[in-house]
């Protein structure tokens, strides 16, 4: 059947049947065609040397763990970053182990994968193939083979579909059909029965994705996955982005479960740098990038000086992002998709039916220090109307107006300046950490200022106004979000927060993380956020994330 007839399926199943020293030149034309059947979770199943064209019903069988096999799963995921990154591709080992003996009798399922057909978290609607066709006429009899052969290995939808991917690959086979080197004898990888591995696994991706499976490659019994949780997420780029633990261990373990099933798999929080891997006897191999061999070498100075033997450190290469900015990092990484977020919508506009359209307000909060101020500036420039809250408060205090005589009752006279105005620094006087005059202070002030804010947007409206910026550091705490149909947070780290605090305030370090620590942290504020900014990088980054977001 033709690639070009076919409708897109959810999830498919490729069955790459070129023998191996052929294979890395097709895996990322292959990949492209997969990726225009299927659009959202594609297993790839290795049988190199398949031959689904000589008449016999092939079945399944054990393919050893080669250098070579490793090689490939790393530029699968390379390549599936490149051009077809949309795809969720998983490189499945049922199959991979090395050759068991000849065996019969009672003992003969062990010398078939799959005994069963394996379950997958996503049943696949369609099974594809890189199968080169020799004769246009075998065409049906190979993609019935093809179906059956798919179906003793894995759940498939009932009367699963199968595609030839040769038309997009005559030109490639035209290329391979050349004389062939003899091929060599395959190295075989050294394995380990217990394997340890350590990461954030923050939005799963094609480096974590090799780093899992060819962990599950070297592990033939037990393989522990320690997830960063807590502390030893504090110094990560945007870290109030990273997903919740339970999230990412989730996601892991679904991963490892349709790789590689016969592996006893643990997934642990990690909250120091070290965790299980300095304390577990029975491990054996520790995997690492280039990046974090140094972490690799540390756990083994540690397990020494707890009377363990070392682990072997074996070492995968990073993978490459072939779509990264000038501000983003070479490799494909957690923190550059993290920062591709930035200004985008995260979460959908809770219901705001009880607002007029139009002027369509955003609220932009966040912290102290955090940019807010500046990037309100920048949607003013680019056309929105800004309502500056901390103007409108110092509006709220003057003379003759309500709130104006209620302070005085609340807090006393002797607030009053020589020509009758609020001296609002001894007014922070009387309520700093008090929390509890404090709320009695912003229960008069807040309300008014939330007056004001109404009449600026009603202005707005009057006017023929199509956005309003709403800058308001305590958005959320004040109830102004009812007010606004977008919530847009800026987040920096609370380092950098206190740096700009410090200088710009004249506050020491201690006053500046005070002030801060008042404040709602950034995790509460992107919680209810609907677009991240984040002013840690140049201007006109933001300056386009914010143009491009507002519509301005």
């Amino acid at each position: 059947m033709s690639a070009g007839k076919m409708s897109m399926f959810s999830t498919g199943i490729l069955v790459l049947t070129s023998p191996l020293q052929t294979l890395p030149l097709r895996i990322a034309p292959v990949l492209s065609s997969a990726a225009q059947l299927v659009e959202r979770t594609l297993y790839v199943h290795l049988h190199p040397g398949l031959n689904l064209g000589n008449g016999s019903q092939p079945r399944a069988v054990f393919i050893p763990p080669a250098v070579d096999l490793s090689t490939i799963i790393s530029r699968l995921y390379s390549n599936a970053a490149d051009v077809c990154g949309h795809l969720d591709v998983r490189v499945l080992l049922t199959n991979v182990r090395a050759q068991p003996a000849p065996c019969g009798g009672t003992a003969a399922p062990n010398c078939c994968p799959f005994p069963t057909p394996q379950s997958l978290s996503h049943s696949p609607e369609v099974v594809l193939t890189d199968f080169p066709l020799q004769d246009p006429g075998q065409s049906r009899q190979v993609t019935q083979c093809l179906q059956s052969y798919t179906g003793h290995c894995y759940v498939c939808s009932p009367g699963l579909p199968s595609v030839l991917l040769h038309p997009q690959l005559a030109e490639l086979q035209e290329n391979e059909d050349g004389p062939q080197e003899p091929e060599e004898k395959a190295e075989v990888l050294q394995t380990y029965s217990d394997v340890v591995v350590g990461g954030t696994f923050d939005r799963l991706h094609g480096a974590h994705r090799t780093l899992l499976n060819i962990s599950c490659l070297l592990a033939s019994r037990r393989f522990l996955v320690c997830v960063c949780d807590r502390a030893m997420l504090k110094k990560k780029v945007l870290r109030e982005l990273v997903e919740p633990y339970a999230l990412r261990a989730q996601r892991v373990q679904e991963f490892l479960q349709d790789i590689k099933p016969s592996l006893q798999v643990k997934i642990m929080p990690l909250e120091d740098p070290y965790g299980v891997s300095v304390v577990d006897p029975l491990l054996q191999c520790i995997v690492v990038s280039e990046e974090t061999r140094r972490g690799g070498e540390a756990v083994n100075k540690k397990r020494i000086e707890n009377g363990f033997p070392p682990l072997v450190l074996h070492e995968i290469q990073l993978l490459k992002d072939a779509h990264h900015s000038e501000t983003e990092e070479e490799k494909i990484s957690s923190s550059s998709l993290r920062s591709r977020l930035l200004g985008t919508l995260l979460t959908p506009p809770k219901d705001t039916s009880h607002l007029a359209p139009r002027p369509y307000v955003i609220g932009l909060t966040g912290g102290s220090g955090s940019g807010k101020s500046s990037i309100a500036r920048q949607m003013e420039a680019l056309g929105a109307v800004r309502i500056d809250c901390d103007k409108l408060g110092h509006e709220v205090y003057q003379a003759g107006t309500g709130a104006y005589h209620r302070v005085l009752e609340e807090f006393g006279s002797d607030l009053l300046n020589e020509d009758k105005t609020i001296n609002r620094r001894a007014l922070g006087g009387k309520v700093f950490g008090n929390q509890e005059r404090l709320k009695a202070l912003t229960d008069i002030v807040w309300p008014e200022i939330a007056l004001l804010v109404e009449k600026r947007i009603s202005r707005a409206r009057e006017e023929g106004e199509q956005v309003c910026v709403l800058d308001a550091a305590v958005l959320q705490e004040a109830g102004w979000a009812r007010m606004v149909h977008e919530v847009w947070v800026t987040v920096i780290p609370e380092e950098e927060a206190v740096v700009r605090i410090s200088e710009r305030d004249g506050l020491t370090t201690e006053d500046a993380l005070r002030r801060l620590r008042s404040q709602w942290s950034n995790g509460e504020q992107v919680a209810h956020a609907n677009v991240v900014l984040s002013t840690l990088w140049e201007p006109e980054v933001t300056r386009k994330q914010v143009r491009d977001m507002a519509g301005l």
